[in-house]
């Protein structure tokens, strides 16, 4: 079916100048307060801001400014940007542009799904701005350029066929002129790739592929004469991150498919649950490290990898970190993609810790009676739930949401792979959680050692939203019940806390204006968990919200 653009919805009229922004003004990213323009407020994910002006002091006194409607009840997972004044604002439905003083709408543009799309239509990570455009993917694999000023789209590329299996959630990325975009589809028997994209015509420049064909690096780490590779997963459906100076994007892959071990016994499974630090020109991957070797218990490496500079044995490294859904937290130099640590920060059942000489896992005996036929329980299911991790280069410590729960897994019977087939190769499920269970906790952990300076635990519901940190002492975060809250940056204390109408799933932003601190967040129950958990309990419906201390 031939998409059509129908228009945006132009509300006011809108004296501004023309909006284009820089390849170093996105470098610059996270330094300039008054500018959001990358997910996690820059491209080194760190989900941290200098401003101070609410700090732990004056918390309480923050209150919300305005709230705008999202129009969406399938989720707000995304996370806004903002420039110039303006905030641009993304779900699986739509594209907005809002006055950030006020909440007015300024523009906003559907997103037109193809027929026959039955999957729900949220969308993870950010409005990618960059010279004058706003990018973004739709659940249908295409991935759209709209005018930032009027909302009128640009261009229009489809990268993959909703019928084999593929589709897109997360934001893509503008590193060194290059607009990058990867796919989701892990279970649904797909070979995974990235996109590279002109941002300007929307003409492709290279695809790179997580799996490789026969013949290629990493093809011995599959078996032989089959058409495994084909059908092998490693989708990269969250985003990526940037290091302008070594010119290198870090982007996470995701599961191997099946879970089924036994097909791939003693095969690596490359480069699934693995990162993949590529140069934005071409695409070329300059290096890898792999999480978790021949993945059968779906957790996916797809978070983004956190950049950070710290000191490890008295030198400064360059590093990435990454709380991995498999539950161990992990510090790799981003030079070399070299581990350097990496420590449970939640229950971990399958390993006992990882080789640091080798960088992998070492296997508790849950792998071989799984691989014998026996249904096991596997911790963590997931360690978090696809959403970022904060660090305070002021403190040296990462603030993480974290998930304390389990999963039975059984091998099922064979099923016959098929590109856009639903073949995992496994029976799971979640064992019943009981009222006052801990589902997950709220934590600051130092990467290196693995030692936590507070934890609070979370129970009724875990919670599916990001950390962001600021240099006021403060911990910005949310719950799927509702509330958006402010912890104690020292202690894990929650010292201000709102109720909006719906889960806080996404990840707040920090930005001034005219002189003034303002915190966003928005605010919609989606995706598959967060729904399965807290669907009884917490109505939809999708919001942003900002706020800024209350003036005297």
């Amino acid at each position: 079916m031939k998409k059509i653009w129908l228009g945006a919805t132009l509300l006011a009229f809108w004296a501004a100048p023309v909006l284009t922004q820089t390849l170093q003004e996105l470098v610059n990213d996270g330094k300039n307060t008054e500018n959001v323009l990358t997910q996690s407020m820059g491209y080194d994910r760190k989900s941290y801001s200098p401003l101070k002006q609410i700090n732990k002091s004056n918390v309480k006194k923050l209150v919300p400014i305005w709230s705008a409607s999202m129009m969406n009840d399938q989720g707000e997972l995304a996370q806004p940007t903002v420039y110039n004044g303006v905030m641009y604002a993304i779900n699986g439905k739509w594209t907005f542009a809002i006055d950030i003083e006020t909440g007015r709408q300024i523009w906003r543009t559907p997103t037109e799904i193809e027929s026959g799309i039955t999957r729900a239509a949220f969308h993870r990570g950010a409005a990618t701005v960059y010279n004058g455009k706003v990018f973004r993917v739709t659940i249908d694999n295409h991935v759209l350029a709209i005018d930032m000023k009027t909302g009128k789209q640009l261009w229009n590329q489809k990268f993959a066929d909703s019928k084999d299996g593929f589709y897109a959630t997360g934001g893509p990325i503008v590193a060194n002129g290059v607009l990058i975009s990867g796919v989701s589809g892990g279970e649904s028997t797909t070979r995974g790739f990235l996109d590279g994209w002109d941002p300007e015509t929307g003409k492709k420049l290279w695809r790179t592929y997580t799996i490789p064909a026969p013949g290629e690096p990493g093809s011995e780490t599959w078996p032989k004469n089959t058409e495994a590779w084909k059908y092998g997963g490693g989708p990269t459906w969250r985003s990526g991150s940037y290091d302008p100076d070594l010119d290198l994007v870090y982007w996470g892959t995701g599961n191997a498919e099946p879970y089924d071990p036994r097909p791939r016994e003693g095969l690596d499974s490359l480069f699934t649950n693995s990162v993949l630090a590529l140069r934005p020109k071409t695409g070329e991957v300059v290096c890898y490290y792999q999480y978790t070797p021949n993945d059968v218990y779906d957790v996916d490496a797809t978070d983004e990898q956190l950049l950070a500079d710290i000191r490890v044995g008295g030198q400064l490294r360059k590093v990435m970190i990454q709380a991995n859904k498999n539950g161990f937290l992990y510090v790799v130099d981003r030079t070399n993609c070299k581990l350097i640590a990496a420590h449970p920060f939640v229950k971990v059942n399958w390993a006992t810790h990882i080789d640091l000489t080798t960088g992998r896992p070492v296997l508790t005996d849950v792998y071989k009676r799984f691989a014998a036929g026996e249904e096991v329980e596997i911790w963590p299911s997931r360690g978090t739930n696809a959403v970022p991790i904060a660090f305070n280069p002021n403190t040296g410590l990462i603030y993480a949401s974290s998930w304390n729960v389990p999963r039975l897994q059984k091998i099922a019977a064979p099923k016959p792979q098929v590109l856009g087939g639903q073949s995992t190769g496994v029976d799971a499920r979640q064992p019943e959680m009981k009222p006052g269970d801990i589902f997950g906790h709220f934590a600051a952990i130092n990467p290196l050692t693995g030692e936590k300076r507070w934890e609070v635990p979370l129970t009724d519901l875990p919670s599916s939203a990001g950390m962001l940190v600021t240099g006021g002492g403060l911990v910005f975060t949310g719950r799927l019940t509702g509330e958006f809250i402010a912890l104690d940056e020292d202690t894990g204390k929650t010292l201000w806390q709102f109720k909006t109408g719906s889960s806080v799933n996404s990840t707040a932003i920090t930005y001034t204006h005219k002189g003034r601190q303002y915190v966003t967040v928005a605010s919609g129950l989606g995706g598959i968990l967060a729904t399965r958990y807290a669907a009884a309990k917490v109505p939809t419906g999708g919001s942003i919200w900002t706020f800024a201390l209350m003036q005297e």
